[in-house]
């Protein structure tokens, strides 16, 4: 029926909506790799079905799910069928996306790559889904460059050179602050590109020797809270060109020899250095350099001891070039805090040869996918890609030592995704981030299959059937899945769904003195729901026993069979 009465997006199939039969997932061990103690997870299948699947033990746990969907842009794509019809597309897109909102943990986040054929309208859909309120930003990321041959001929159109990332709360309100994603620039020629722009580059001194240190006293920042004050005595100071030519290296030599003590000095406005001035005032100290200890209360130091250094009269602050840099493969980098356009164009030149994979223009590159790893989770939470491609998000996870599900149809969940991350965990993989995140391998995934349907149509009669495939314990399994019950074989039963409701199933009769067996297995104040391919019509049962039949009282449970889209 139509909805009415709200702002939404509306298209021609939104609300034929299928229940999707939750399906077991079975491991196939020959194809798990690495350390089997692992807990990541591969997964071959459609990602609808996959995602439903995962719903009853990853519901609220995943951290960070990074998705990059088949674009809908009308061209025919190897691996994904990206030239479906509009509507088609956009609810191929609503039953993920719910799905997918169920797994994130409360405080998670979601992010979605697109291009902008059908941006403005995944921007609509996720506002219905994951709630306005939610949406955090939409990055622009530069993919290429329009110059050369990358660009293009004349088109009426101008070339594309961006595409999008959407990126959702599950709840903005205990959204915890993203660590930050930064840009690197290497040191030598950041300091060129001063100079050819007539730029003042101001980090140029080095603290050699930060001299004695000397307790002199103390003083209260505005909460009462102590502000140690040290003198330093006898501190050494040059210019980066004094030291270069002292020690007879270059100036480039010198910042990655001396980076870590290399300074600029500020006249910053915070109620931390006003203190410190009107106690340096107060106290008539003389001393050109000082330093104070005192524990932040807010910012990235918050918590701990944090020393700085002040000079002159003036208590000009020092601002340490380390703060603003990381050394990568022995050279130093400057690195700078990005805002909403992210520039992936010198990680896209050598993007064919990442993971040792071929995966035409679908690919991403490890840094993007790395960024919002490490802006989102820490070591050990989970990571999610329901689109996985080549494998991209898989590998970059275990690099980053992350937890993490990865989904994909097709033959690439062989071709590509196993043996990029079994290349990754062997520590052969020497592209992408590994050497930026100094990775050496390690770790492991297991490899499953989706089950196939448990119920399938008789071949002679229009009625339905259990899977010929099926043993009894997958058919355990799947129906405590399909009923919510966690599958877990103990005594008579096979699972539960609270401490005190138990399920089981049978292919016996169940009569009256069947259901007594089981009930004498029950404790005071417990029930139990009993699933069977035969049973006895017209049995008075006790209160806390329900018995359903296989496969009629399965049937409403969900779509079995189905050709999921």
């Amino acid at each position: 029926m139509q909805k009415t009465g709200r702002l939404e997006l509306t298209w021609v199939g939104k609300y034929d909506e299928k229940i999707i039969e939750p399906r077991i997932l079975l491991e196939d061990k020959e194809k798990s790799y690495g350390d089997p103690a692992s807990e990541n997870m591969l997964i071959r299948g459609d990602n609808l079905i996959a995602l439903q699947a995962l719903q009853q033990e990853y519901s609220e746990r995943v951290k960070c799910i990074y998705i990059d969907p088949p674009y809908n842009t009308g061209s025919a794509f190897d691996y994904y069928d990206d030239n479906l019809e509009h509507s088609i597309w956009l609810s191929l897109m609503k039953q993920r996306l719910i799905l997918l909102r169920e797994l994130l943990s409360e405080d998670g986040t979601i992010w979605i790559q697109i291009d902008d054929e059908e941006q403005a309208y995944l921007k609509v859909l996720c506002d219905e889904v994951f709630g306005r309120g939610n949406f955090i930003n939409m990055i622009s990321v530069n993919m290429k460059n329009i110059a050369g041959v990358s660009g293009g001929g004349e088109d009426k159109r101008l070339k594309k050179n961006c595409e999008y990332i959407l990126v959702y709360a599950k709840e903005y309100s205990l959204l915890p602050l993203f660590n930050g994603p930064y840009s690197y620039t290497e040191m030598s020629e950041l300091v060129q590109q001063y100079i050819d722009e007539g730029k003042s580059w101001k980090y140029t001194t080095v603290l050699l020797n930060p001299g004695e240190k000397e307790y002199y006293g103390s003083t209260v920042d505005g909460d009462g809270n102590e502000i140690k004050v040290y003198l330093r005595k006898n501190p050494e100071m040059l210019s980066i060109k004094q030291v270069a030519n002292r020690d007879g290296i270059t100036e480039k030599e010198a910042y990655k020899k001396y980076g870590v003590s290399i300074f600029q000095t500020t006249n910053a406005q915070s109620s931390i250095r006003t203190r410190v001035m009107d106690y340096r005032i107060e106290e008539g100290i003389k001393e050109d350099l000082i330093s104070i200890e005192y524990v932040p209360k807010t910012g990235k130091n918050r918590g701990k001891v944090y020393e700085q250094f002040y000079k002159g009269d003036k208590c000009r602050l020092f601002v340490w070039l380390r703060d603003t840099s990381k050394v990568i493969d022995g050279e130093l980098y400057k690195k700078d805090l990005q805002g909403t356009y992210w520039d992936m164009n010198a990680w896209m030149k050598n993007l064919t040869k990442e993971g040792s994979v071929e995966f035409g223009s679908g690919k991403k590159p490890e840094q993007l996918v790395r960024q919002i790893i490490e802006m989102t989770t820490s070591e050990g939470e989970w990571v999610l890609d329901s689109f996985l491609g080549s494998g991209t998000t898989a590998a970059v996870a275990t690099k980053l030592k992350r937890k993490w599900i990865g989904v994909e149809l097709g033959e690439q969940a062989y071709s590509h995704c196993k043996p990029r991350l079994d290349r990754v965990i062997d520590g052969a993989d020497m592209g992408g981030v590994t050497k930026l995140v100094n990775w050496q391998g390690g770790g492991g995934y297991h490899f499953y299959e989706l089950a196939p349907s448990l119920l399938v149509k008789n071949d002679k009669l229009p009625i339905y059937q259990i899977n010929p495939e099926y043993n009894f314990d997958m058919i355990c399994e799947a129906i405590c899945k399909i009923e919510g019950f966690k599958y877990k074989p103990k005594d008579v039963f096979h699972g539960y769904s609270s401490e005190k409701r138990y399920i089981h199933v049978t292919m016996e009769l169940v009569n009256a003195a069947y259901i007594t067996s089981l009930s004498a297995h029950l404790a005071e104040g417990e029930s139990l729901l009993i699933y069977g391919t035969k049973v006895q019509s017209d049995m008075v049962l006790p209160d806390n026993i329900e018995v359903k039949k296989i496969p009629k009282d399965l049937l409403e449970k969900c779509v079995f069979e189905s050709e999921v889209r």
